[in-house]
């Protein structure tokens, strides 16, 4: 025998809507207190992206061979977001300017520097690095000083800086320089207020000297907010390959973040001077930094194409009477990887 169906009871239209909803989490904060909502959680794992997507951007810039560099000049920058295709392609852009530039100093004989300070994670080295990636290192080279030793804090404060001060021809980049002094010397302790004072009366005329003895001397402070230097700083413990970035001085800057502050305040409206001003970088986004920076550098420095005389490859000499002797086995590196795909 066939079961006769069972009539359905009519549908109640706010049956759905009672079931949609939940009870508010209240606490000292209001609802939601005590857990993330979704949305911060969505835009934490995006930001955990990007961070994870830009280191392996940086090995992709250093893979890219130059027939498709050549396609990626001479194109105008993107309003709004860099994207990723959008930045490469200004990045080997204006790559293609810092050449230039390079040729020209070297030409005209010129001597360059340029000061990168800021905020701990704030992108000074990335700049750098995309500065430096392309350029002969015999004419741009880094000057990244160690802590001064018991015989350097004996010297005049300058001393081992003007040490690293380009010949004609060469361009310097300080990865920080001699405003140590008015920022991690001065907020932890390791000088004192005199000396401090000292350094302020100094520096203007020094810079000024540089100046006029022929040196162009550019000055970058890179800023960022609190919040995205406490994020960086936790992706950084988290990488085992960036840990090594975190040095028992830069936790410390984090603790103590309004005392650096008030010391770049001070630096800033003590320092800055027509002959050697300073400019800020906004360093909260790592790749319109990048982008930013460079062509700001770019414009400091006149300079004009550099004619070169044709290369041509001469003819390799075939002596008949030449024979390559054996080379032992034992002197080349193991083969660890034939006959492996990548």
């Amino acid at each position: 025998m066939k079961r006769k169906a069972k009539a359905r009871k009519p549908k109640d239209p706010k049956a759905k809507e009672k079931k949609a909803k939940k009870p508010k989490v209240t606490g000292s904060a209001g609802p939601l207190s005590g857990r993330l909502s979704v949305a911060t959680h969505t835009s934490k794992r995006e930001r955990i992206r990007r961070e994870n997507q830009d280191s392996l951007d940086e090995e992709l810039e250093m893979e890219l061979d130059d027939v498709r560099i050549a396609r990626y000049r001479d194109q105008p920058p993107a309003a709004g977001d860099i994207e990723r295709a959008r930045y490469f392609t200004e990045l080997f852009r204006l790559q293609g300017e810092l050449v230039k530039l390079q040729d020209w100093v070297v030409a005209q004989n010129l001597k360059v520097v340029v000061i990168f300070e800021g905020r701990d994670a704030a992108g000074k080295g990335g700049v750098i690095k995309r500065i430096t990636q392309r350029l002969n290192p015999r004419v741009c080279r880094v000057a990244a000083l160690p802590a001064p030793s018991a015989r350097e804090e004996s010297h005049w404060y300058f001393q081992r800086y003007i040490a690293q001060l380009p010949a004609g021809g060469e361009i310097v980049l300080f990865d920080r320089s001699w405003y140590n002094r008015a920022g991690v010397e001065r907020v932890m302790g390791f000088c004192t207020k005199e000396e401090v004072e000292e350094f302020f009366r100094t520096v203007p005329d020094l810079e000024r000297m540089l100046v006029r003895s022929g040196i162009t001397l550019v000055k970058y402070w890179f800023s960022i907010s609190d919040e995205e230097q406490h994020f960086r700083f936790k992706a950084r413990i988290r990488d085992p390959l960036k840990q090594w970035k975190l040095s028992p001085m830069d936790l410390e800057s984090r603790r103590r973040w309004e005392q650096y502050t008030k010391a770049k305040e001070a630096m800033l409206a003590r320092t800055h001077i027509p002959e050697a001003r300073w400019w800020i970088v906004e360093g909260d986004d790592k790749k319109r930094a990048r982008l930013n920076c460079i062509h700001h550098l770019l414009s400091q420095v006149p300079y004009q194409d550099v004619p070169h005389p044709r290369v041509v490859l001469p003819k390799r000499v075939h002596n008949p009477n030449y024979l390559r002797g054996p080379i032992p086995d034992e002197l080349y590196i193991p083969d660890i990887y034939a006959n492996r795909t990548r």
